[in-house]
């Protein structure tokens, strides 16, 4: 199923939440709404749900105009953190539940519907389980039940909010996992909200970055890890670093001295790297800083610079290979082998 969100902006009491979003997700896409708290990302999957009304613009299903229908006739399928099971019901009761109180002219027969959720138990790992109920569960049992009682309906569209936000991280990863390969067998258009950006980067066809109401950059992990298209979406997705410079005679300067990148606009702008793309450079252009502190990270080692400007402190943080010769108070100077500028 196509969704199409069209200029949509969403207020509460006159306070905007969503400006003018539009965002077209393919048939059978998994797309990650991926920002920190407040970004809108929840709201947006709200809207798309039917669970909230927008104040302005339009949501269309493949070519059905679905601004106004109400959830229970937009067919979606909606997974929430806490599972939401109901605690008196079994395994097996739970995820059949959304057909059993489907009006009768709609209702599968009693033994149609036991076929479906014994089929959904089996696909989601569960099988000798169903005698079970929630509380006999572990937490990533309790959510894979109720991701098979979200397709129990047949939805049209799969919508996931924060799905293994309750989970410890042992237990998210193994789902992360699982969900991407359950969603590949199944082919359904799936939305997810996290604001967790390993999970967005390594579930998602294509993922959303949103701050602030508005969608900030759509693009593969790639796009996003690699092409970042603003400060924010740099600062916010991985690690990175952040120098103030200038651009003068077509080269970039910081604290008054070039860095071995060439400028092409005068004038201040923000430079930003990834902490593993710095390169220490022996003579020539780059960022001289005072080592003061050093630790080992996995392969790698964690060099902590002062590069501060004017005697004012600044500390910043790369990555160097092991066999790099540093020590704590020497002067060492880096160019960033990656980069972006942001002019203003």
């Amino acid at each position: 199923m196509e969704i199409r969100i069209k200029n949509i902006r969403k207020e509460f009491d006159r306070f905007p939440a969503l400006h003018d979003v539009s965002l077209d997700i393919r048939s059978g896409e998994l797309i990650a709404l991926l920002g920190p708290s407040g970004s809108g990302k929840t709201t947006l999957l709200r809207l798309v749900a039917g669970l909230e009304q927008a104040t302005t613009g339009r949501i269309f299903f493949g070519e059905e105009d679905a601004s106004w229908k109400p959830v229970q006739e937009r067919n979606v399928g909606f997974v929430f953190q806490h599972y939401a099971l109901f605690r008196h019901m079994t395994i097996l009761d739970n995820i059949a539940f959304g057909l059993t109180v489907r009006p009768k002219a709609t209702r599968p027969p009693k033994q149609e519907i036991r076929r479906r959720a014994l089929e959904l138990i089996d696909m989601v790992q569960l099988t000798g389980l169903e005698k079970r109920y929630p509380n006999q569960l572990s937490g990533g049992q309790r959510q894979r039940v109720a991701l098979a009682r979200a397709m129990a309906i047949e939805p049209r569209v799969l919508l996931l909010d924060e799905p293994f936000g309750a989970l410890d991280a042992k237990v998210r990863k193994e789902l992360r996992k699982w969900l991407r390969d359950f969603h590949d067998r199944t082919g359904h258009t799936t939305i997810f909200v996290t604001h967790d950006q390993e999970e967005a980067l390594e579930l998602a066809d294509r993922v959303v970055v949103m701050s602030q109401g508005k969608i900030e950059q759509i693009g593969s992990s790639d796009d996003v890890y690699d092409r970042p298209n603003s400060p924010f979406v740099f600062s916010f997705i991985g690690d990175s670093v952040e120098l103030p410079v200038a651009g003068a005679n077509g080269q970039t300067l910081y604290n008054g001295a070039p860095v071995g990148i060439a400028s092409s606009a005068d004038g201040p702008g923000q430079l930003f790297f990834r902490p593993a793309d710095a390169e220490l450079v022996s003579e020539g252009a780059g960022v001289t800083g005072t080592v003061t502190g050093l630790r080992r990270l996995a392969g790698t080692r964690i060099i902590e610079l002062d590069v501060g400007i004017k005697g004012e402190p600044r500390l910043i943080e790369i990555e160097v290979p092991l066999e790099a010769q540093v020590s704590k108070g020497q002067a060492v100077t880096f160019r960033p082998a990656r980069w972006k500028v942001f002019q203003g």
